[in-house]
């Protein structure tokens, strides 16, 4: 099952509410950005075990080295491939057959 949210409040609420095998989280959205919606995921001691994939279109090392501060396990960037999507999930979670 896939959960979306349109910001970073609305995506607290729903991983509350059910939460999900992996988060693929976006760092550009209104309200809470990614950064902060990750760090907070990741300091709350029920969440902080799910990985968290961040997407964005921008590449910096910057940007990257934030992203693992804030605790997520992979930076995807975008354009994304259906290669690097689906190997950062299956690298992330038990896929059940």
């Amino acid at each position: 099952m896939v959960l979306t949210a349109s910001d970073g409040f609305a995506a607290l609420c729903v991983v509350e509410r059910q939460p999900p095998d992996i988060i693929l989280l976006d760092l550009m959205m209104p309200r809470l950005d990614g950064y902060q919606t990750c760090a907070l995921l990741k300091r709350h001691p029920v969440f902080n075990r799910i990985p968290v994939v961040m997407l964005s279109s921008k590449d910096g090392v910057f940007d990257r080295a934030r992203g693992r501060m804030a605790g997520s396990e992979l930076y995807l960037s975008k354009p994304l491939t259906a290669e690097s999507l689906f190997g950062a999930i299956e690298a992330h979670v038990e896929l059940s057959q």
